[in-house]
C-alpha cells in the first residue's frame, strides 16, 4: 500500500460492498483516512477491528440504507451488482439501491459521494477510439445501463441538491492484468486507492466522471477532462506487457470481445 497520501480525515467513512473484491481491498487501506469505518455488505462480515464498525443492510431495502447512511460523513459506494445478470438483480441492487443510497444521502446531510461506475457505461465503442467522458454512453449489457442510470442519478443529486459525487468508470482493478485487453484497462490496486482518496478529497467536484485506469501506455480514455481531481496514477500495465502477450500471443480479430472496448461483456447473451 502506498504511504498516506493525504492527511484529511473523515470523522466517518463509509464502504458499502465492503466484502466484494474491491471492498475488501479497499477496507484496510481507507482506515488511514477516518476516524471509524464503517462497512455494509448485504451479508456477514465477521467481527468488526478496531475502528470499524459493520452494518448489515440491502441495497434495496430503504429503511435499511436510511440506517446505513445515518451519521457518516462520505460514502465510497461499491455495493451493489458487480457482474452481466439477468434485469431483476441489476434492478434492484444498482437501480432501486442507487436511489435509496441517494436519498438517504440527502436526508442525512452527506456531502460526498464516491460511486463506482464502471467502463460497461462505455463498453460498446471499439478499441480502435480514444474517448472521454463527455462523450455519449453506449453501454454493453445491463449492467453497464445500470451504471448509466447511477452516473445520471448523481447528475441529478449534484443539480438539485449539491449532493457532489465522483463517478469512477472503474477498467479492471487487479493485482496484474490478466489479459490483452486488462493491457488498456488495468489499475492496481495501489492506484485504486489513490483515485479513491483524490475523489473524496478533492475540493470541488460537482458532478465529475473520471476513469479508473493506471498510467498504461495503451489507453482508450481520455482523462484530461477530470484533472481538477488530482488523480495520477503511479504504476502501468507495460511492466507485466510481456508476460501477457507470451499468455495470448494471437488474437481473433472477428471477435466482438477483441474488437470493442467491453471485452466478453459485450457478447453476453441476453438471459432467458
Amino acid at each position: 500500500m502506498p504511504a498516506s497520501v493525504t492527511p484529511l480525515r473523515f470523522r466517518r467513512l463509509l464502504l458499502t460492498g465492503a466484502a466484494g473484491n474491491l471492498g475488501r481491498e479497499l477496507r484496510p487501506r481507507l482506515k488511514a483516512y477516518c476516524d471509524t469505518l464503517r462497512l455494509a455488505h448485504r451479508s456477514p462480515m465477521g467481527e468488526p477491528a478496531a475502528g470499524e464498525e459493520i452494518v448489515i443492510a440491502d441495497l434495496a431495502d430503504a429503511a435499511a440504507v436510511q440506517a446505513m447512511v445515518d451519521g457518516v460523513q462520505a460514502i465510497v459506494h461499491m455495493g451493489g451488482v458487480s457482474t452481466e445478470q439477468a434485469w431483476q438483480p441489476i434492478l434492484a441492487g444498482n437501480i432501486v439501491g442507487m436511489v435509496n443510497l441517494y436519498e438517504a444521502a440527502r436526508r442525512c446531510g452527506v456531502k460526498r459521494i464516491v460511486f463506482a461506475s464502471s467502463n460497461h457505461v462505455t463498453g460498446f465503442y471499439r478499441q480502435d477510439q480514444v474517448i472521454s467522458p463527455r462523450d455519449p454512453v453506449r453501454p454493453d449489457g445491463y449492467y453497464g445501463l445500470s451504471k448509466a442510470f447511477g452516473e445520471n442519478l448523481a447528475q441529478l443529486y449534484w443539480d438539485r441538491y449539491a449532493l457532489e459525487t465522483v463517478s469512477l468508470r472503474i477498467g479492471s482493478s487487479y493485482a496484474a492484468p490478466k489479459d490483452r485487453r486488462m493491457l488498456a484497462s488495468w489499475m492496481s490496486f495501489d492506484d485504486t486507492e489513490r483515485l479513491v482518496v483524490a475523489a473524496l478529497t478533492a475540493p470541488v467536484v460537482g458532478h465529475t466522471i473520471i476513469y479508473g485506469m493506471s498510467d498504461n501506455a495503451t489507453t482508450w480514455w481520455d482523462n484530461s477532462s477530470a484533472r481538477h481531481i488530482g488523480y495520477r496514477p503511479q504504476h502501468s500495465s507495460e511492466a507485466y506487457r510481456a508476460e501477457v502477450e507470451a499468455r495470448q500471443p494471437v488474437l481473433d480479430a472477428s471477435d466482438p470481445a477483441v474488437i470493442y472496448q467491453g471485452g466478453a461483456f459485450v457478447r453476453a447473451k441476453a438471459p432467458e
